[in-house]
């Protein structure tokens, strides 16, 4: 049977006919849909886990226990996973467990581009990359295979470009079921790692990759294709597709297993063409693999190290480098210049994180300083707004232009303890959002509370994961398939930790905010705010839309630094449409002079 999918849908297709019985993630772009395909399957256990770390902690938790186990998160998601991963690395496992870690070349949705191709050779564990879905859904079976057999972590490396194409699928296999029994069995000396346990592993690491380096060679998926004997291509991934088309009549070697690679497939390889050259996205990591084994080899003197890879700029890479002499695309492709007009990134009309970085903005930096990506000196009364990964990072482009630094999840509560510690003079405020909150804002707030800071913590609670496509998390008590359970209440956590001047307050309501912000960033103690207002994308709100009395309006355009799409200039007058105002009403308390009022049916 053929189905058209992409390559998440692929991977978690294949996982489930490989006999996974547990699947455990973060949300996190190019990886969400993978747990959200799988999770209406049945005989099997998935989870939305508070963050990467637990889901591989629990995930480790179930392989030990003898049940297959696929682990998925978004690049980024594995560095927050590290410590369980190289724990994982060491101890080996019971029954199979994949770690996918979709990679996000040219940064579509990620604070930054990495390789985690890196991470592999670093823990000592095979790796896997697809180049298409149909190898996305075959590859699956054969990773648990491999785990088990080799009493190791897999590392499953997908990129934006293959988790989300589509393309035909033969799916003609069946679910597995012939597995054993699950049951944990009692060995201390292979789970428990005290030195002595962890020496006698390390060693055993070093003889699994041996051993693995004389299996890849046999590894059916790496494939050499003979053609024009002049140049060698070799590549992975969705770079081994833009590759064929540039290349069109070279040899490939197509490389699958890519840490440890085939080392005697690459030399046959090499000495049946005259040059040998790699593409690949990111890091020279295959490059340098090649280079190690003594055969010359080149890539990235032509192909870009930073961002996405397509087939106009390997083409170009090619040209440059004297490959090919001339384009040897389609002629619609190569010279295709369509362009869509820009739009820059922005909040949603009626978004519940307006109205919070509207006053942040306001009290926060000095109005009679213009914005400026020049570097410059605070003055006395601006307050330092550190912010945390989600939409309302959106914030820091203008009109709101409310934040002052995002690193990563979790990371602005310790960013604001931080500056206060080091005897920067002026106020900060930490922003983030109820589920990165959960995700790793606990602890950021714990040592707040610890090391007696003064600072404020806003948690802009809209009651869902909203940037990666409203997921539930522990606030919510929404399971991956939907169903409502127990609940962690955000006021007693916070509570709970030791925060004593709490206070909860409706994002639509801006005196109020404003009120309560500047008391607390006054206050010689640790202060949360918990702003909280539905996302208006999930909850499909729809009050009243609002419309601009032309006769009161005095084209003071304050309207407009709140950001919001509704509302434009038209005809050189301010209005605002209908169609997308869903009538939240933070316009109408920005209005001086009342012009914005509700829309009379």
């Amino acid at each position: 049977m053929k189905q058209l999918l992409s390559g998440n849908e692929a991977i978690a297709l294949g996982a489930y006919h490989a006999g996974v019985g547990f699947a455990t993630a973060y949300p996190g772009t190019p990886s969400t849909e993978i747990l959200q395909t799988m999770a209406p399957m049945e005989g099997m256990y998935t989870e939305w886990s508070i963050n990467e770390k637990v889901a591989l902690e629990v995930g480790m938790g179930a392989a030990y226990g003898g049940v297959r186990t696929l682990v998925i998160m978004k690049h980024v998601g594995l560095n927050v996973a590290a410590d369980p991963f190289f724990a994982l690395a060491t101890t080996g496992t019971n029954a199979g467990i994949v770690v996918i870690s979709c990679d996000d070349p040219g940064e579509h949705s990620s604070q930054g581009e990495q390789d985690n191709r890196h991470f592999a050779k670093f823990a000592k564990v095979p790796m896997l990359e697809p180049t298409d879905s149909q190898e996305a859904y075959d590859l699956m079976d054969r990773a648990f295979k491999i785990s088990e057999e080799f009493d190791t972590p897999v590392l499953f490396r997908s990129t934006t470009r293959i988790s989300h194409c589509k393309c035909t699928v033969d799916v003609s296999r069946e679910r597995t079921t012939d597995l054993k029994k699950p049951g944990f069995l009692r060995s201390s000396a292979k789970y428990v790692m005290v030195p002595s346990n962890a020496r006698v592993h390390r060693v055993a690491m070093e003889e699994r990759i041996a051993r693995l380096r004389e299996w890849v060679e046999e590894f059916p998926l790496n494939e050499m294709i003979l053609n024009d004997r002049k140049l060698g291509v070799i590549s992975s991934g969705v770079a081994y597709q833009y590759a064929r088309e540039v290349f069109k009549n070279a040899s490939f070697l197509k490389l699958v297993t890519t840490y440890p690679i085939p080392a005697n497939l690459v030399r046959k390889f090499a000495a049946e063409v005259e040059k040998v050259i790699v593409v690949e996205e990111l890091d020279p990591h295959l490059e340098e693999e090649v280079r190690l084994l003594g055969i010359e080899v080149s890539g990235k003197e032509f192909i870009p190290i930073i961002g996405e890879l397509n087939p106009e700029i390997v083409e170009a890479g090619a040209v440059k480098a004297g490959l090919i002499s001339e384009s040897v695309l389609p002629s619609a492709v190569a010279t295709s210049k369509v362009t869509i007009p820009p739009r820059r990134p922005q909040l949603c009309a009626g978004c519940p994180h307006v109205g919070p970085e509207f006053v942040l903005r306001k009290l926060g930096f000095d109005p009679n300083i213009k914005p400026s990506p020049t570097p410059r000196e605070m003055t006395e009364n601006e307050i330092v707004v550190t912010s945390d990964i989600g939409c309302y990072t959106l914030g820091v482009y203008e009109p709101l232009g409310a934040l002052d630094t995002c690193a990563c999840m979790g990371a602005s509560i310790g960013h604001s303890t931080g500056l206060e510690k080091a005897g920067i003079p002026n106020k900060s405020v930490a922003v983030l959002g109820d589920s990165t909150f959960m995700h790793s804002g606990i602890t950021g707030l714990a040592d707040m509370v610890y090391k007696q800071s003064e600072g404020t913590v806003i948690i802009l609670d809209n009651s869902t994961t909203a940037m990666t496509g409203h997921q539930g998390h522990p606030g919510t008590g929404v399971s991956v398939t939907g169903e409502q359970g127990p609940l962690v209440n955000l006021e007693k956590l916070v509570e709970g930790i030791g925060i004593k001047d709490l206070n909860v307050v409706s994002v639509y309501d801006l005196d109020a905010f404003e009120t309560t912000l500047k008391r607390c960033v006054e206050n010689a103690e640790p202060s949360v705010i918990i702003a909280r207002g539905p996302c208006v994308l999930r909850e499909k709100i729809k009050w009243t839309p609002r419309q601009v009395d032309q006769d009161l309006c005095v084209e003071c355009h304050d309207c407009l630094d709140v950001g919001c799409p509704a509302i434009c200039i038209w005809d050189e007058k301010v209005q605002i449409d209908s169609a997308v105002c869903v009538g939240c009403g933070v316009c109408e308390q920005v209005c001086p002079s009342e012009a914005i009022v509700e829309m009379k049916s």
